[in-house]
Formats: structure tokens, sequence, C-alpha cells
């Protein structure tokens, strides 16, 4: 007997596979690293204060 011809859009069946298919963790975007963010906003934070701090001393 010969094997039936699957279309090429999906995936013949698997002997023996017992698996199921799983869901997958949606992408998380800009969240996905949220110490980046919070790092770059820190940085941000002390770059100006270095700014005013060495403006007051400058006067």
């Amino acid at each position: 007997m010969t094997d039936p011809l699957v279309p090429p859009q999906e995936t013949p069946p698997a002997e023996g596979c017992i698996a199921e298919a799983h869901e997958e963790r949606p992408d998380g975007g800009i969240w996905e690293h949220p110490g980046v963010w919070l790092g770059l906003i820190l940085f941000g934070a002390v770059l100006v204060a270095a700014f005013l701090i060495g403006r007051v001393i400058a006067f």
C-alpha cells in the first residue's frame, strides 16, 4: 500500500509521536529586558544630576 499524499503546507504525521504541540511564550517586546531600560533611565538621571551639580559649583 502506498503512503497518502500530503499537501505541501502540512506536515506528514509521524509514527509513534506522542508529544503534543505546545504554545510558545509571546514575545515580550521592549519589556523583555526591563533591566536595560532601568539602567538607561538611571544613567540619564546621573548625567542630568552631574550637569546640575557642575553648574552650581561653577558659580
